[in-house]
């Protein structure tokens, strides 16, 4: 009849098959055993803590440990899996029909236990491959290599669950530093940890070989000082074309449940991934960086040939038309046009060898190194100097009198500063001046159009020191 109640067996066995989701089914198995059997406790313990992540699931209340009467092994294909336990019938004893009841829930069990881990293993492979997918384009896009291994290693720890995503780089020494993590709390007392030359799980990770950790507080190959506050942990190479970027670690707090093998092999697939993203992207910023170069270059060309030789021109044709006499004021107006064209002619030129150089924060050539003083000032004055250099001053200049000279232009362009009505700054470096006492010498002159001290109008300051 259609409303007859299901047999009890059978109604264990399909409600042990209704979840995939592995915990939930485990919890299934054990309720049912104590349904069919009528005893108040049923525990489940897996043989293998780390398969699964699981230790052991039972009904509530508290077991009667002296009164376990009733074991059953589950199998999933041809492992075993772990140990159904029954205790407590009251005052019957468990009957050979009982344990009859429980292989054949045990057999069912194994297959929904294998359902549920291959379910279980395909939830957690997409969520790692879409993880390693959001890492690349994330890492493809715009960022600096800071920003890319904080992806990584923030990625990483919310796919493993762990306490800490950490990166670690080689040092010159031959060991390896904690560049980068990601935790909960504040990782600045993490990052700037090493790892000593000569530990054996250096050694293992410069071979291309993960570690696995069950106890990082307790395991010897440990080293780090953070160590005791970690327990279960995984350390991957960060490797791709046989060039080691790194490591990633991902520890779990202590105590946590250990990594599975299922964990741990995903875990080392999005650290290949990760690794051949980062070589990715640092390619792709290598040819960003070119590609500016080149533009750089084309611009200085274009300025040289085009702009440089007009004014050039320009100012030939002034000088003679001011050799052939004329009217006085005639004269003096071409003088200045020819002064003016040769000044703008001296500050494209510093324009176009400034667009040579790298766009490096920090310059090193002499020049450069002015450049960015009176770039630095512009914020300040509302408008930029303007800068014109003379000889070789990049070869004439020794490193200590560069320095003495970028500290007393600092100085110049900081009174400047200051002064009212400063409209304009010209800034001029001459690698090619005499010294007084007949010396060659190097001469740096400041000249500003504001109200002098004693009131006067414009201001000069010059510096000079011998080569």
């Amino acid at each position: 009849m259609a409303d007859d109640p299901l047999p009890p067996l059978l109604e264990a066995v399909l409600s042990v098959g209704t979840d995939l989701e592995l915990r939930t089914t485990l919890q299934h198995i054990v309720d049912a055993a104590a349904d069919l059997t009528g005893a108040r406790y049923a525990a489940l313990g897996t043989a293998d803590p780390g398969q699964d992540g699981l230790i052991e699931l039972r009904t509530p209340g508290t077991a009667p440990r002296t009164a376990v009467s009733l074991t059953v092994p589950i199998r999933v294909q041809d492992e075993e899996f772990g140990t159904l336990h029954l205790a407590d019938k009251g005052k019957e004893p468990f009957t050979a029909e009982d344990e009859q009841l429980l292989h054949v829930l045990a057999a069912q069990a194994g297959i929904a236990i294998g359902n549920a881990r291959l379910y279980e293993a395909a939830r957690q492979r997409e969520r790692w491959i879409e993880g390693a997918a959001a890492v690349t384009t994330a890492l493809l896009g715009e960022g600096s290599a800071a920003d890319a291994l904080t992806t990584v290693a923030e990625r990483a720890r919310l796919l493993a669950d762990a306490s800490a995503g950490v990166i670690l780089q080689p040092t010159a020494e031959g060991g390896m530093e904690i560049v980068t993590a990601s935790t909960y709390d504040d990782p600045g007392d993490i990052v700037g940890t090493t790892i000593a030359p000569g530990s054996p799980v250096l050694e293992q990770l410069l071979g291309g070989e993960p570690v696995f950790v069950d106890d990082s507080a307790t395991d010897p190959r440990m080293t780090t000082p953070v160590r005791h506050r970690f327990g279960p942990s995984m350390m991957l190479p960060l490797q791709a074309g046989g060039r080691l970027i790194g490591t990633l670690a991902l520890p779990r707090r202590r105590g946590d449940r250990p990594y599975t093998s299922v964990e741990r092999l995903l875990a080392v697939q999005f650290a290949s991934q990760a690794a051949l993203a980062l070589v990715l992207a640092d390619a792709q910023h290598s040819r960003e960086l070119l590609a500016v170069f080149e533009d750089r270059d084309r611009i200085a060309r274009d300025l040289h040939d085009l702009v440089v030789q007009r004014l050039f021109a320009t100012g030939l044709m002034l000088e003679s038309i001011q050799r052939r006499g004329g009217a006085d004021d005639v004269r003096e107006t071409l003088g200045k046009a020819v002064d003016e064209l040769q000044s703008t002619v001296q500050e494209v030129r510093t324009t176009i060898f400034a667009l040579q150089q790298p766009p490096a924060d920090a310059p090193t050539t002499f020049r450069g190194r002015v450049l960015r003083e009176t770039a630095g000032a512009a914020a300040l004055l509302g408008f930029a100097p303007s800068a014109q250099f003379t000889g070789a001053v990049e070869n004439r200049v020794p490193e200590q009198t560069a320095g003495h000279l970028l500290t007393a232009l600092r100085r110049a362009l900081a009174t400047a500063s200051r002064r009212s009505g400063v409209s304009r700054i010209e800034v001029r470096v001459d690698a090619t001046a005499a010294l007084p006492d007949g010396r060659e010498g190097v001469r740096l002159t400041v000249c500003d159009d504001g109200t002098a001290d004693d009131g006067g109008a414009g201001t000069t300051v010059t510096w000079q020191a011998p080569l």
